[in-house]
């Protein structure tokens, strides 16, 4: 009886590293399907970009150890949103930066984005969108909701994420949809 030897080893987790030219080449393939009707395409790059985000948050925690640092979850509130922009801006997405909305919204505003960067107007960042979705949700141990939003004052490069829960952010975009600002249904919800 021989047994496998790779079923006896942990797996351990890998990155990949992509060119920025990538992030073009996939807002070139959403235009088109945008423009082609195909919405549930798009929900699939959202949907890769979550199952991204779970694993980013294991490299994260894997990051966090080799700093000195405690595991995600037990990294006092003040430091996380530093931790957090140093890991992702040395793994090469840009920076990023947490700001409360209110108490059941945050914002990740983050700039220099690889996604965003040459982003055309209006088609927004997905695998961000999902990533962010699949990295938070791991660490709230729960379900959260990542929702891209324009700010009028946003410059070029930059993009805002809102986190929250579900049911948070569903009333929140509810509201946007009847003219209400983000910020506003925000700190109704």
């Amino acid at each position: 009886m021989s047994t496998s030897i790779s079923a006896q080893l942990p797996v351990a987790a890998r990155t990949v590293t992509v060119p920025l030219e990538f992030f073009t080449g996939l807002q070139q393939a959403v235009h088109q399907l945008r423009e082609g009707g195909d919405l549930s395409s798009l929900d699939a790059i959202r949907d890769a970009g979550y199952a991204a985000g779970q694993a980013l948050f294991d490299h994260f925690a894997e990051w966090l150890a080799q700093q000195g640092e405690e595991a995600p979850a037990d990294v006092a509130d003040g430091r996380f949103p530093w931790l957090l922009e140093a890991f992702l801006h040395a793994q090469g997405w840009g920076r990023a930066e947490l700001v409360p909305v209110s108490e059941a919204v945050m914002a990740l505003d983050v700039s220099d984005w690889s996604e965003a960067s040459g982003l055309h107007a209006g088609q927004g960042c997905l695998v961000t969108t999902g990533l962010f979705a699949g990295f938070f949700g791991r660490l709230a141990a729960a379900p959260i909701c990542v929702l891209e939003v324009d700010p009028p004052d946003m410059a070029p490069g930059r993009s805002r994420f809102l986190l929250g829960s579900v049911d948070v952010l569903e009333y929140v975009w509810e509201a946007m949809e009847r003219g209400i600002p983000y910020e506003h249904a925000a700190a109704s919800a």
